[in-house]
């Protein structure tokens, strides 16, 4: 599925075309692009749900604390007035850091490469050929979101911090690029595997096994199973 920018503002002017650092060649085209979910990427990325949830068991604890010392409901409101303004200042920036990180980063697919233009204050772009991608992980969230982390061939290293959040959380050792928090992950997943045997000349095998999975939340690879077989397994 292609997905029309055309008539959206370009966010940085030197850009010849959307989310791309130039124009596509002759006989490349996009076949997906789209940018992270704002409240997707607010809870899996920067974790607002779990400061949430903090900041609340704080301002319960200190109302505990006030009301055990014998405080009524207008000493219990005072004791919070600095508290409670700080907690929502905190949440409130964190969720507009989410906000700049969804609308500047923007995920392209075409039938030859990934490209992922990253950055708030410093944009970077990274082109990633189709023919490099060694593996791919898809993990979905709620409502089909997802994020899918594709694994560079032996000899490709992009650094952690210039991906993030863009990075797969916790493979610091050897970072993989993620597309993260975008609607109908599992059907972007099928397209980049689709571009990928199309591009490399080499079929799709495909496999399903059980994978542990927490909540909501579900759990699938794709990956090279055997040099130059893309296996697809899913939850």
């Amino acid at each position: 599925m292609m997905m029309d920018n055309s008539s959206r503002e370009h966010e940085h002017e030197f850009e010849p075309q959307y989310g791309l650092p130039e124009r596509l060649p002759q006989g490349e085209s996009i076949l997906w692009q789209a940018s992270p979910d704002v409240a997707t990427l607010a809870r899996e990325a920067f974790h607002l749900r779990t400061l949430c949830v903090y900041f609340a068991a704080l301002l319960a604890a200190r109302a505990g604390l006030e009301m055990g010392a014998g405080a009524d409901a207008l000493g219990v409101l005072l004791s919070l007035k600095w508290l409670l303004p700080l907690s929502l200042t905190a949440l409130a920036i964190i969720w507009t850091l989410a906000w700049l990180t969804a609308r500047t980063t923007v995920y392209t697919l075409t039938d030859k490469r990934l490209v992922m233009r990253l950055g708030i204050v410093l944009t970077v772009t990274f082109n990633l050929p189709l023919s490099r991608l060694g593996a791919a992980d898809l993990r979905e969230h709620r409502r089909g979101f997802g994020d899918i982390s594709v694994l560079l061939s032996p000899g490709d290293h992009i650094a952690w911090v210039h991906l993030w959040p863009s990075a797969r959380p916790w493979h610091l050792a050897r970072p993989q690029p993620t597309i993260r928090c975008v609607a109908n992950a599992a059907s972007l997943a099928s397209q980049l595997s689709a571009a990928w045997s199309a591009r490399t000349g080499i079929g799709i095998s495909t496999a399903a096994r059980p994978v542990p999975t927490t909540g909501s939340e579900t759990a699938s690879n794709v990956r090279a199973a055997k040099p130059g077989n893309l296996q697809v397994s899913r939850a």
